[in-house]
């Protein structure tokens, strides 16, 4: 079926490679070390940085994940832009780092990168917007 109004299909993500370790409780540093390529562990890293004011590892953790994001997503036909969806739960590790990386880059004066972070989120899924930036608002 065609798309009339021109907008990309949504991209599903496959599930993350270090999801069922998380999930099992397993220390996300040993999930990243074993699964280098999970998103999940690496966004995970940088909120329990984030969360302990470690400003710098929780920028550089969700500066991976959002990389390791990034090659999945264009290795699953992504094109740069369209929507992923936030009931989806293999696109959350994706839409979580650009919440940590907006959340980051304000902590360290950077409001642009925080901005970009932000707006790029909200053009993604409007749903992942509400749950991890409005109500911060």
């Amino acid at each position: 079926m065609t798309n009339l109004f021109g907008e990309p299909p949504e991209t599903l993500l496959p599930e993350d490679p270090g999801a069922a370790s998380l999930a099992a409780g397993d220390n996300p540093k040993n999930v990243a070390a074993l699964h280098p390529d999970s998103a999940d562990a690496w966004i995970t890293l940088a909120e329990q940085a984030l969360a302990e004011g470690l400003d710098l590892e929780g920028y550089a953790f969700a500066r991976t994940g959002y990389h390791r994001s990034l090659d999945l997503l264009r290795r699953n036909g992504w094109k740069g832009h369209g929507p992923l969806p936030w009931a989806h739960l293999p696109n959350r590790p994706f839409l979580r780092s650009l919440a940590a990386l907006a959340d980051a880059s304000e902590r360290f004066g950077d409001a642009g990168e925080a901005q970009r972070c932000r707006e790029f989120l909200h053009e993604s899924s409007k749903e992942a917007y509400a749950e991890l930036v409005a109500p911060k608002s």
